[in-house]
Parts: C-alpha cells; sequence; structure tokens
C-alpha cells in the first residue's frame, strides 16, 4: 500500500496507543508482519517546549521502517514548529510519517480542544493539516472516529477535509468520541468514508481474529485495517491474519512455549534500555498470559513483581507447567 510517497509492505497497520505502542511493543509487532507501526501520542507542544519525555516517545529501532509519529494538538503554528524542530535538533528520529490525532477520546485531551475535540471543528482541523503538510515532506495522514456524538456524525465531512487539505491518507474508527471503546464499531461509516474520498482509507475498530479482518475488508472495501487493542499480547494477529489473506488457510495459534518465549524477549528488551520503567512490562505479561491456565493467579503475581528477575522467573515456571 503507498501512503504519499512512502510504500508500506503490507495492509495491517499497528494502531498508536497510548501507554502500549512504545518502541518495544512496535518492535514485537514488526517481526510479526506489521505494515506500518505508529508511535504513542506525541504532543506538539512538549516538542516546542522541550519535554524530555516526550523525546523519548520517539525513540524507535533504526532498522523499522516505515514508521510514524502520531502528534495531537490543536494550534496549527505549534504542529508546524514541532515538526520543524524534530528536523532540526534531532536528526536520530528518522520518522517516515507524520499522523495527526483527531480521535482520541480521554477528557484531558478533549477538555483542550485536541484529538476528538477537532472533529467539532473542522475549519482548525484543516489548519491543522495544511500547517503539517507545509512543515513536512513526508506524507501527512489523519485519525479521525466516526463522530464527536451520535447526532454529530461527520466522518464524510473530516475525510473530505482532509483530502482536501493535502493528506496522504485517513483512519476511522468505526466509534463516536462519546462511545470510547464500548459498543460495536460500525463498518458502514468507514466504508462510507472510502467511496467519498479518493486517498487510501484505513479501517479500525475491533479487529480481534484474522477472520474478522478479512470480512472487514471486503465489506468495506477499505484500503488497510488498523489494528489496536487485538493486538495487545497478541502480536500474531498479524502474522496470522498476513499468511489467511495469502492462502486462505488460517494458521494455528502461537502455542504457550510461542508465547513466553515472546514475553520473555519483549521483558529482555525493556530491561536493556537504559531509561525505560520495568513496570510497564506488567500489563504486557498479564495480556500475554491472558487465557492461560491461571492466569488471574499469574496476573496478580506479575502486578506484585518489580525486577527483571522476577518476571524472568514467573515467566519461566509458566512454560514449565503442563497445562
Amino acid at each position: 500500500m503507498q501512503l504519499g510517497n512512502v510504500k508500506i509492505r503490507n495492509h495491517l497497520i499497528m494502531a498508536p496507543m497510548a501507554g502500549v505502542s512504545d518502541q518495544f511493543f512496535r518492535d514485537i509487532v514488526w517481526q510479526h508482519g506489521a505494515g506500518l507501526t505508529v508511535s504513542e501520542m506525541v504532543s506538539a507542544k512538549s516538542i516546542v517546549y522541550g519535554n524530555k519525555n516526550t523525546i523519548r516517545l520517539m525513540e524507535n529501532p533504526a532498522y523499522m521502517h516505515p514508521w510514524s509519529i502520531q502528534f495531537f494538538g490543536h494550534e496549527p503554528e505549534i504542529l508546524s514548529e514541532a515538526i520543524k524542530r524534530i528536523d532540526d535538533n534531532f536528526p536520530e528520529v528518522q520518522y517516515d510519517i507524520v499522523d495527526i490525532n483527531m480521535g482520541c477520546p480521554m477528557p484531558k485531551i478533549v477538555k483542550n480542544g485536541e484529538g476528538a475535540a477537532l472533529m467539532q471543528s473542522p475549519l482548525l482541523a484543516a489548519q491543522m493539516i495544511e500547517s503539517a503538510v507545509k512543515a513536512s515532506h513526508r506524507p501527512v495522514t489523519v485519525k479521525i472516529r466516526k463522530g464527536f456524538t451520535p447526532a454529530t456524525v461527520n466522518a464524510v465531512e473530516m475525510a473530505k477535509i482532509a483530502e482536501g487539505s493535502g493528506a496522504a491518507a485517513i483512519v476511522v474508527h468505526g466509534r463516536t468520541r462519546d462511545q470510547y471503546y464500548s459498543g460495536e464499531a460500525d463498518w458502514d461509516a468507514i466504508s462510507a468514508v472510502k467511496q467519498a474520498v479518493k486517498i487510501p482509507v484505513i479501517g479500525n475498530g475491533d479487529i480481534f481474529t484474522p477472520e474478522t479482518a478479512i470480512k472487514r475488508m471486503q465489506e468495506s472495501g477499505c484500503d488497510g485495517l488498523m489494528i489496536a487493542r487485538g493486538a495487545m499480547g497478541n502480536p500474531w494477529l498479524f502474522s496470522r491474519t498476513l499468511k489467511y489473506f495469502e492462502t486462505g488457510t488460517l494458521p494455528p495459534p502461537p502455542t504457550k512455549v510461542d508465547v513466553i518465549k515472546t514475553a520473555i524477549a519483549h521483558l529482555h528488551a525493556v530491561a536493556a534500555h537504559p531509561t525505560a520503567r520495568i513496570e510497564e512490562m506488567r500489563k504486557h505479561i498479564s495480556w500475554y498470559t491472558k487465557g492461560m491456565y491461571g492466569s488471574a493467579d499469574i496476573r496478580r503475581r506479575v502486578n506484585k513483581a518489580s525486577t527483571v528477575d522476577e518476571m524472568e522467573n514467573l515467566l519461566s515456571e509458566i512454560m514449565e507447567e503442563p497445562k
């Protein structure tokens, strides 16, 4: 699939997820076949103000390309300045695509006029996109929702605005802001966007199995799929879905040994990084072991673990158990 002047290796994209899609998680899903990975949300204003924690969000393995940085904000001039500052001051951040978040539903984001709040301000949304397009030689993509409320569904309008403002592609999450992540994603709304614009449309929402992935692609006609929660603890969703698309045969799920070995490799990668917080692995281990025998007890134990050795010993015990 082509996004502007960037070719991605397939049509499956890993979604940006705050507190989840750090460089270690991106590395895991990349190894399992994701065609494009996206950073956690990066505050444009924090870049301009030189926040060191924000800079860490833009770390990425050198071999993993293409990848995208997702920015959030509500001031076009700040977004433009943030993009320029990364290019001027952080040449090591070799990213390939600018993504603008216009879908985050979280109250602290929305109350600042950012994320999904931009669905209520189409003119400002257009200015944000135009400022990014002018500031960067990279393709600019935009992630939106179906609408802000059920009474103000405007994904088609927003998609047309994005296209007219120079966006190279649009991602549509088939829920309103009011839904957050509850209920079912509306893929008819995604299909309507696909029919309304010429730029690539990527559908997002409730992709948890390879079977669902194929069904959604066929029904919506969209150009790609963005996978979010379905990949937490399950990077095989990418590799199995790709194989299913290619062969029509559903590959078997990973074995328990496969899962635990991947969790341990993920743990070691985090542990080797000088500034990474090992406590972040607690949630990942809980996701990797979800559905395993004794998973509630595993979750309880990992939430008490505070060292690499404790976590690795727990994972090794799980791998050796007969069930």
